[in-house]
């Protein structure tokens, strides 16, 4: 019997970086010594399967993290980048995004997710955006109450932010999909809407303060015996995990208030990529990257 030809799929799978699964420009633009445009589209793909395949294998048996949070950025200019000249084609691709982004999660048996949809701030934007990208929330939040694969995978879905500042609709759709999912125990899904960290923080001391003062302390006592714990009760997430990740996308590096108590010892990952062209092998190295840090919890 003659040997087997050797497959290119035999061949070691190539070390990072692979430069050529991130170049763009030559997808969209191969040279001519290069062939086809199709058979440089088919060659890239197949690298970027095998470079996936083992970037997942190394995650895999790494420590993974139990909570992570995003930060859900670039869907405006990845409209624009495309030519788009509606900003909310941009946010409808984001939305698109977010089922196959949540399905590599439990993939990777991460059980808590936090997504940063719309901030305080977003609620100021030109009306014709804002009203768009608020109806975009309300079907995605009305789909998902009855949606069979949110129950099926058990997931439990509610929201954080400043809820009241929302549209009446919002707030409607945001309670049909936290009564429908109450009872799911196995994924947790939080969806940061009109939040803001800042506020966040404030709202909690608020409730602490009024907490306390129902129980008949001086305010004097309570400066004196207030701690980050107590605090830490009273926050949106309080009966949750702090995220040991968090990932931007879009190249912006910063968190835009963003869990700002909760982060305090999370790990960062900064992506270029904007939201609606994240990739698989995005969330694996940022997962990597959580993998090869020393978390020092500020010690």
């Amino acid at each position: 019997m003659e040997p087997r030809s050797p497959s290119v799929l035999d061949e070691p799978e190539p070390e990072e970086p692979i430069e050529v699964i991130d170049d763009y420009e030559a997808v969209r633009t191969p040279p001519d010594h290069l062939g086809s445009k199709s058979g440089m589209v088919n060659a890239l793909s197949l690298l970027y399967r095998l470079y996936e395949r083992r970037l997942e294998r190394e995650v895999q048996r790494g420590p993974m993290p139990r909570h992570i949070g995003l930060i859900l950025d670039g869907n405006r200019r990845y409209a624009r980048e495309l030519g788009l000249e509606d900003p909310l084609a941009g946010h409808r691709l984001g939305a698109d995004k977010l089922e196959e982004v949540m399905d590599w999660l439990e993939e990777l048996e991460v059980r808590i997710t936090t997504l940063f949809a719309l901030s305080a701030e977003n609620l100021a934007r030109p009306p014709a955006e804002l009203s768009g990208l608020l109806a975009l929330i309300e079907a995605k939040l009305r789909s998902v109450a009855i949606d069979p694969k949110i129950h099926r995978k058990g997931v439990r879905v509610r929201a954080v932010g400043r809820l009241e500042l929302l549209p009446p609709s919002l707030q409607e759709a945001i309670a049909l999909a936290e009564e429908a999912t109450r009872e799911h125990d196995r994924l947790t899904l939080n969806l940061a809407v009109g939040y803001g960290g800042r506020q966040e923080i404030t709202d909690a001391v608020r409730q602490l303060l009024r907490e306390r003062a129902r129980c008949g302390a001086s305010l004097a006592r309570v400066a004196d015996e207030i701690t980050p714990e107590d605090i830490g009760k009273h926050l949106y997430t309080y009966d949750l995990p702090d995220p040991e990740l968090i990932i931007r996308t879009s190249g912006e590096v910063r968190l835009s208030g963003f869990l700002l108590w909760q982060s305090a010892y999370s790990e960062f990952y900064f992506c270029d990529a904007y939201w609606p062209a994240f990739r698989k092998i995005d969330l694996l190295r940022a997962v990597r990257s959580y993998q090869q840090r020393k978390r020092r919890f500020g010690t």
